[in-house]
């Protein structure tokens, strides 16, 4: 019985430094002065954008219907916007010119 814990500890202990390892890379590719965003109505999406977009008053309008949608749980474990992708590059194109 002894022997069989020290090793379910054992797994336990590596499954959480790889799950820390691989939390740290998702983070690590996010260059600072950005963020991650999930976008995409079913299938989900990532995407890297520069957080000056927040203050913009239509990308302010994409993070309102993701509160509306999701309020604090978003199900991708980050900033999720429920919009199809076609309507985001609409709204991160316009920025990417002003």
């Amino acid at each position: 019985m002894g022997i069989r814990l020290l090793s379910m500890i054992s797994s336990v202990k590596q499954f959480n430094i790889l799950h820390s390892v691989v939390t740290r890379k998702q983070i690590s590719d996010v260059p600072k002065g950005h963020l991650a965003v999930y976008v995409g109505e079913t299938e989900k999406k990532r995407f890297v954008v520069p957080i000056k977009y927040v203050n913009h008053a239509s990308f302010q309008e994409l993070l309102r219907k993701s509160e509306e949608e999701f309020g604090y749980q978003h199900p991708m474990g980050g900033l999720t916007i429920p919009c199809n992708e076609e309507a985001f590059f609409h709204v991160t194109s316009r920025l990417n010119k002003a």
